[in-house]
């Protein structure tokens, strides 16, 4: 059991790296002054940036990453576990990564996941995204045992997809994540609903810190950065799509009540799933 302070911090990244690391920068010293042991920053902490070539020129290697270093450098000088949710990281063979760190309080790499479901949709009013034409998709889900608690990762598209999740918390995760920048129309119709189901169906603290507001490339973030109990209660909520920090007290053993109250982890089975056209049977998979 551990009982700790998290932070979660709502940025409006823009094109230029430099300038989203200095409010990065600042955020996350305002989140550790009010206590914060393990602080959360948004999808695309390090630039949020729609035109290939301007990618070309904002985004570089890990060991170049602007957002790495000073994410390492921040991590150890005031003593927390620093969980950037993701920026965007050229992998060794080219390809981009949109990639989340986890860096502990002596400021080593503690964890590294690359968002696996990317955001491929059409949506109404013309809104249509093709996350796949610019990222490679990831092909592992990860948990950290870290001295705070079991952490599992995800980023934005993924929490669309529960089975990560399950699996997650399958694996010991105590506290699942899901920084985002959900755009401002899927956000109003899905955000709350969504991660508070989450958090419910697997007795699980959710952490999800977001991007908001009107960016330089001309997207809408959603905002509303959450912190929600394993009982799929708010402990806390930016309200708004303003950058800013939420905190709120994270204790591990309200996971393991919940899931004593409600044992579904325990309880799932395997099942067929039959079709009446004589076709045979699916199968299912309690995980």
């Amino acid at each position: 059991m551990a009982i700790f302070k998290a932070a979660a911090v709502q940025m409006r990244s823009g094109k230029a790296p430099e300038r989203n690391v200095r409010d990065f920068e600042a955020l996350v010293r305002e989140a550790a002054g009010q206590g914060a042991t393990y602080v959360q920053t948004p999808e695309m902490t390090g630039a949020i940036v729609g035109d290939k070539d301007a990618r070309a020129a904002a985004f570089t290697s890990e060991d170049r990453d602007l957002v790495v270093a000073s994410g390492r450098k921040l991590a150890a000088e005031l003593g927390i576990h620093l969980h950037v949710g993701s920026t965007a990281i050229v992998r060794a063979d080219g390809k981009l990564a949109n990639r989340a760190f986890l860096f502990g309080p002596d400021g080593s790499t503690l964890a590294v996941y690359d968002k696996i479901h990317m955001f491929d949709v059409d949506l109404d009013n013309g809104e249509s995204w093709r996350e796949s034409s610019a990222y490679e998709p990831g092909t592992e889900a990860v948990v950290a045992d870290t001295a705070l608690a079991k952490i599992g990762f995800a980023i934005c598209y993924d929490l669309r997809f529960p089975q990560l999740f399950r699996a997650e918390a399958l694996a010991g995760a105590e506290v699942l994540t899901a920084p985002a920048a959900f755009t401002r129309q899927t956000g109003l119709a899905h955000w709350h609903v969504l991660l508070r189901s989450r958090a419910i169906e697997n007795g699980a603290f959710v952490i999800a810190a977001g991007q908001g507001g009107k960016h330089e490339d001309g997207r809408e973030t959603f905002g509303h950065s959450l912190i929600i109990d394993p009982w799929g209660r708010i402990l806390a909520e930016a309200a708004h799509d303003e950058p800013g920090v939420i905190v709120a007290e994270i204790d591990t053993q309200h996971s393991t009540d919940a899931r004593k109250k409600i044992p579904n982890l325990k309880n799932a089975r395997d099942f067929a799933v039959a079709l009446r056209a004589g076709q045979g049977a699916l199968r299912g998979a309690a995980s």
